[in-house]
């Protein structure tokens, strides 16, 4: 295939904000966990498919299957399919309430805004 560019499971995005390690990271539709903290302009490499620890809102209990979110305004991770978050994949391990972390199967295509 000459047209072959890449798999597509780690992009190349320019930094819009400072942007930690293992943080989730949104580019309009486009969401994934950043490989490597960047600096804002810097390009950061973002993976959009796999397991990942995320920072989520603290105050809710996840269950295997449950939709996970990503909070536009905040960027934490959550359940609750709020007006402009974007749908990211699912819960693949149960989290307390509260826990400030959970773990995400992302869902590997770009994430959908919630409308209302």
């Amino acid at each position: 295939m000459k047209n072959f560019i890449q798999h597509g499971d780690m992009i190349t995005l320019v930094a819009a904000a400072a942007i930690t390690s293992g943080q989730l990271v949104r580019a309009n539709s486009l969401v994934g966990v950043a490989a490597t903290d960047a600096a804002i302009g810097d390009e950061v490499e973002v993976k959009t498919s796999g397991v990942f620890e995320v920072a989520k809102t603290s105050a809710q209990a996840w269950e295997v299957g449950q939709p996970v979110y990503m909070i536009a305004a905040s960027g934490l991770a959550t359940n609750v399919a709020g007006t402009g978050n974007y749908l990211i994949g699912v819960a693949v391990k149960a989290a307390a309430n509260p826990s400030g972390t959970g773990v995400v199967r992302l869902n590997g295509s770009m994430g959908h805004p919630v409308t209302a």
